[in-house]
């Protein structure tokens, strides 16, 4: 790789990273190039990439950024991913393939400023998704609503059913 492609290449890195909201580097090794076609493809599917990259462009990507405190994980067969929206669906796509495929090792993440251990990826995975949080809050913040309809449309079902009993009272 000549200087320039070296220079570009961590350019682009370091761009990929300040973008990213969740990145977590993972190890590959053993894998063949099925299981990495799958596993690009489950991250394209929930809005993430990865990336294979030379450890040194990587280090050099991050130095002088928050993200420098992965610069010593950087060793051995590094695949980044990273994801610019929702942070849960790739922490999923990434536990559930890793159990499927154990030859992938995720190895640590960054999220929000702080280090996250392979097993605080994994809870993040469990959380629920973003869209599942939104319909949970929308519900919760329309309950009351609802039960106020329900309680004024209660009123006139109950004098209808009191007329109706008195109705077939007289008619008996």
């Amino acid at each position: 790789m000549k200087l320039a492609e070296k220079e570009l290449a961590v350019q682009e890195l370091s761009e990929r990273f300040k973008k990213a909201e969740l990145t977590i580097l993972a190890d590959y090794c053993g894998m063949n190039v099925s299981q990495v076609t799958n596993l690009r493809r489950a991250l394209r599917d929930v809005k993430a990439e990865m990336k294979v990259v030379k450890n040194t462009l990587a280090q050099r990507a991050v130095d002088g950024t928050e993200l420098n405190i992965l610069k010593a994980h950087f060793t051995g067969t590094t695949a980044v991913i990273t994801s610019q929206g929702d942070p849960v669906a790739p922490a999923k796509a990434l536990t559930k393939f890793a159990k499927d495929v154990e030859q992938l090792k995720l190895k640590v993440g960054f999220l929000s400023g702080k280090l996250m251990t392979q097993k605080e990826i994994e809870s993040l995975s469990k959380l629920p998704s973003r869209e599942e949080m939104l319909s949970s809050l929308l519900g919760s913040m329309m309950a009351p609503a609802q039960n106020w309809v329900n309680v004024l449309s209660a009123l006139p079902r109950k004098l209808a059913t009191v007329l109706a009993a008195i109705r077939d009272k007289k008619q008996s």
